[in-house]
């Protein structure tokens, strides 16, 4: 990107002269087309300047014609990083950082690494450990930009727009060849801390304005019951193959993820006053409480385990990799063409068990433990099953409405 030219002189403004004949040191910046004038708070004596130059080898005249290098030389500088990242840097901008005015204060990797040194006194709180590693996933490959095609190692949040942003994602695409969903998680997180910043009134315009990453072609996260069935029907060769079966049909009837299911014990566990039972207990990423009343298929799953599992824990849990890489021979197994992720599970529960069969989408988002019902609508898909269902019902509740219309 080209570099604006820089052009920095100084000049003594003799009408502040005091009475020994010093005056103040005023600077004339001009970049590109735009010019700006601005104080020193150096103040030389008229008799010994020239050409705006302290004239003499003395201390004094020396101290000041240092100083005035040192800030030509910050100026440029200043510039060149500015000019690095976006297109028009203006006389005004260079000025402020100069002079350490509000825009000149704070750099992004500067705010980003005190965010994570935030975020992380709430990791085991109100924060996951995997919220934590993905904002310092995000950083490094932040940093990496910077440093790889600006050659900064950092950025002032006034050079911060559209286009640089635009550019990180170009680089994590082209350059670092990240998936694209992993691209849409690391902007997000970036998005996140930038609106921190905004929130603090740091920064004044949203970069991420009309910004809008490549999105994965989307998939079917659910099973559907034709899939169900054949997952709960298909013989399996092995013990270790029928656990994994079984933990995953309690996460599709009862919604609950992977990491909170290793955490449930036989306290979670309690008697509704109508003799059923439920699940009561608060999900590790968020800290929101979640409450479910267990179904048949969950209930007998438990009986089956029971006392089985280490440290009072109600299900026998194996790492996530291992249920996975299961997860997968046990599809092909049961015929069933895609990759299956113990995470769809979560999302059958919100779409297939309990939205498809008319459970309104504020109970499933309370037995999932979602703060927001906005995050709910990303695990629940309405399917055509659905709308058929409820296209039924209400033709039935407007039956006979139109009766006496002639048509």
């Amino acid at each position: 990107m080209k570099q604006e030219e820089v052009k920095v002189s100084f000049y003594l403004k003799k009408t502040e002269s005091d009475a020994a004949g010093r005056c103040p040191v005023m600077a004339r910046l001009a970049v590109g087309g735009s010019k700006c004038v601005f104080g020193t708070k150096l103040t030389a004596p008229w008799s010994l300047w020239t050409s705006g130059r302290m004239k003499g080898k003395s201390a004094a005249a020396v101290e000041i014609n240092r100083r005035l290098d040192e800030l030509r030389a910050s100026a440029i500088g200043i510039c060149r990083e500015l000019s690095a990242a976006r297109e028009r840097v203006t006389a005004e901008e260079i000025k402020c950082r100069l002079l350490g005015m509000a825009s000149g204060q704070e750099t992004l990797l500067g705010y980003f690494g005190r965010f994570i040194e935030r975020f992380e006194k709430h990791v085991g709180v109100d924060r996951s450990a995997k919220s934590a590693a993905c904002y310092k996933n995000t950083f490094k490959h932040l940093f990496r930009f910077l440093s790889e095609k600006f050659n900064l190692t950092d950025l002032p949040f006034g050079a911060l727009d559209r286009s640089l942003i635009e550019r990180f994602d170009l680089y994590l695409r082209s350059e670092q060849r990240l998936a694209p969903s992993t691209i849409v998680l690391l902007m997000s997180r970036l998005k996140t801390v930038i609106g921190k910043a905004i929130s603090s009134g740091i920064v004044t315009a949203d970069p991420f304005a009309e910004y809008e990453p490549q999105r994965p072609r989307r998939q079917q996260r659910y099973l559907t019951r034709e899939e169900l069935h054949r997952l709960m029907t298909t013989p399996l060769p092995s013990p270790s193959l029928r656990l994994v079966r079984d933990l995953f049909l309690f996460s599709c009837y009862t919604g609950i993820a992977y990491v909170d299911m290793g955490r449930l014990t036989t306290a979670d566990l309690e008697r509704t006053a109508e003799g059923g039972m439920r699940l009561r207990a608060t999900r590790e990423k968020t800290g929101v409480g979640f409450e479910i009343p267990l179904l048949d298929l969950p209930v007998r799953i438990l009986d089956k385990y029971d006392g089985l599992a280490p440290e009072d824990k109600l299900l026998p849990m194996y790492c996530n990799s291992t249920i996975n890489r299961s997860l997968k021979a046990i599809a092909a197994l049961c015929g069933i063409d895609r990759k299956l992720t113990f995470h769809m599970a979560r999302h059958t529960y919100a779409t297939e068990i309990t939205l498809s069969h008319g459970v309104p989408i504020e109970t499933v988002s309370r037995m999932l433990g979602h703060s927001r019902i906005d995050t709910t609508q990303i695990y629940a898909e309405v399917t055509d099953g659905k709308i058929e269902t409820d296209t039924r019902q209400l033709d039935s509740r407007l039956a006979g409405r139109f009766s006496n219309v002639a048509i």
